[in-house]
Parts: structure tokens; C-alpha cells; sequence
């Protein structure tokens, strides 16, 4: 019986979370505020497609990327990789579909505090609308879905489009930098 009542509390508990994240609303242009805290395997199971990870560690980053992951993956300090990075899935945000590496911290008012560097020898871009944003990558990024988007983000390595379709989806603003080239083909 309190095995019942403290999974009906756990439940609820999450159900206002959830529903006080989704209640927010914010300037159109501006994305939603980075979580405080790393998700849990529970509200993983619970909402796989809406709710976010932050975290700080190469495998949770690793975890978070997978098809099995968050729409959003959020660091919160430099990171890296030793091992190949491969962002997979399929997931949605307010009827969108698409991935966010969040590659930065930021206030309750938007405001972007802190970039922050990660480091990996690849990133294999398997998701579609795939974004870095506010941050460094450092390596090659392998693009394999449409519309992978660079906000503010630099590349410090070679991003390479599997095909001139992928290419031709890419989008990067003014503030965003490739150091090396951006090209089709996987080598």
C-alpha cells in the first residue's frame, strides 16, 4: 500500500512538472530555458520525446544521443568524447521534429551565461533537424539526415554531407563558423 501511494505521489509530482515546463511560454523566437537537472530514468520512460538530459559525462552524453535518448542534450560544463558520437531517433518538440545539442548555460531570463567545448574524434548526424547550438564542436560532424542547422555554434573540423540533398538542407547563421571544410562525401 505505500508502495501504491508513493508511485501515485512520484507520478503526480512528475505530471505537474511536466505540465508547468509545457505552460511556460516565452518569446516566439527564443528556445525554451535549459533544465537545472538531469533527467531521470523514470521521466525517461514516462516522456522520452518532450523532456530533456543534461549532462556531464561522455557516457551520459553518449546515452542522451541515441535513438534511445532526449530531443535535447544539454552540457553543462566542457566535454569530451573518446569515441564516436552518433545523434539517432526520432524526435518531437511542440510538432516539430528535431534534435538540440545545447552547448551552453543560461539564465531564467534566456540570457546565454557560459559555451561550452565538446570534443569528440566524430559526430555521426543520424536525426533529422539536428542543431548545435551556442557552443564548439570539436571534430568532424558526418551529416546522414536532412536539415542539420549550426546556431551560433562553431565546428572546429570538417563537416561532411552524405549526399548534395543533406547539403543543400544545411542552414548556418552569421554567428556560426566551420574551420574546415564543408563538402560531400564521407572522407
Amino acid at each position: 500500500m505505500i508502495r501504491v501511494r508513493i508511485a501515485t505521489i512520484f507520478i503526480l509530482m512528475s505530471a505537474a512538472l511536466l505540465l508547468a515546463g509545457c505552460g511556460q511560454q516565452g518569446d516566439a523566437g527564443q528556445e525554451e530555458a535549459q533544465p537545472e537537472e538531469a533527467q531521470t530514468e523514470a521521466e525517461s520512460e514516462a516522456d522520452a520525446v518532450s523532456t530533456a538530459s543534461v549532462v556531464d559525462t561522455a557516457d551520459g552524453f553518449i546515452r542522451a544521443a541515441s535513438s534511445d535518448g532526449t530531443w535535447i542534450i544539454a552540457i553543462t560544463q566542457d566535454l569530451t568524447v573518446d569515441s564516436e558520437i552518433v545523434v539517432a531517433g526520432e524526435f518531437t518538440r511542440r510538432d516539430e521534429i528535431y534534435r538540440k545539442l545545447a552547448l551552453y548555460a543560461q539564465d531564467e531570463d534566456r540570457n546565454i551565461t557560459d559555451r561550452y567545448t565538446l570534443t569528440a574524434p566524430r559526430l555521426v548526424v543520424r536525426s533529422e533537424n539536428t542543431r548545435i547550438e551556442e557552443g564548439t564542436f570539436v571534430g568532424d560532424v558526418y551529416v546522414e539526415a536532412p536539415g542539420f542547422h549550426l546556431v551560433g555554434a562553431t565546428v572546429e573540423g570538417n563537416v561532411y554531407f552524405e549526399t548534395e540533398a543533406l547539403r543543400d538542407s544545411f542552414e548556418m547563421d552569421d554567428a556560426s563558423e566551420v574551420t574546415g571544410e564543408i563538402r560531400i562525401g564521407t572522407r
